[in-house]
């Protein structure tokens, strides 16, 4: 459970309500059925691109991967200038 969390979170667009849904679903499935959750859900990585893709809308997907995209972009061009000698 604790790898699908970290792994959910980790999706653009994820939030704290997201992976508290997701959770809660999953925990309820398993708390009616007794089911493990890895045999009904499956990989823990897998099942949270999935949940990411059903419970994030996609424009703020989108939005969370640009985001992301100038962040690392951003954070590339300043590992460069710290490596330029005298700055």
């Amino acid at each position: 459970m604790a790898r699908f969390q970290v792994r959910l979170a980790m999706r653009p667009g994820v939030d704290r309500a997201v992976v508290l849904q997701a959770v809660k679903e999953v925990t309820a499935h398993c708390a009616e059925t007794g089911e493990h959750p890895q045999n009904r859900f499956g990989d823990p990585d897998a099942y949270a691109v999935e949940a990411a893709a059903r419970l994030v809308p996609a424009d703020r997907a989108a939005r969370a991967k640009r985001h992301n995209g100038v962040l690392r972009s951003v954070e590339s061009v300043v590992r460069k200038i710290r490596d330029v000698p005298g700055l």
